[in-house]
C-alpha cells in the first residue's frame, strides 16, 4: 500500500495539485489524502476516487477481470462456481 501511496503522491505533484486541490476535485478529505500518503491507509471508495482523478478508471475496472488460480483444483472449482448467483 505504501508503494501505491507514493505513486499517488507523485501523480498529485506531477499535476501540480495541493492536497486541498485534490480534495476539492475528488471529494476525498485532505486529511485522508495526507494519511494515505504517510501511512498507506485509505478506504476503498477514497482510493477509487483518487485513481479516477488520475485517469486510472479503466485499470480499476480490469483489476478483477481475470481469474487467478495457482492449482488445477482451484481452476476446476472456479469453473464450477462461475454461474452461481449467491453465496451458497
Amino acid at each position: 500500500m505504501m508503494r501505491l501511496a507514493q505513486n499517488c503522491k507523485r501523480r498529485r505533484l506531477e499535476k501540480g495539485y495541493s492536497r486541498r486541490t485534490l480534495s476539492q476535485i475528488t471529494s476525498v478529505p485532505a486529511p485522508s489524502i495526507e494519511r494515505f500518503e504517510k501511512t498507506g491507509k485509505i478506504s476503498l471508495e477514497s482510493f477509487c476516487r483518487l485513481a479516477i482523478a488520475f485517469d486510472y478508471y479503466e485499470e480499476l475496472g480490469n483489476i478483477m477481470n481475470q481469474t487467478k488460480y495457482s492449482t488445477s483444483e482451484e481452476l476446476e472449482k472456479i469453473n464450477r462456481n462461475q454461474n452461481r448467483q449467491n453465496g451458497r
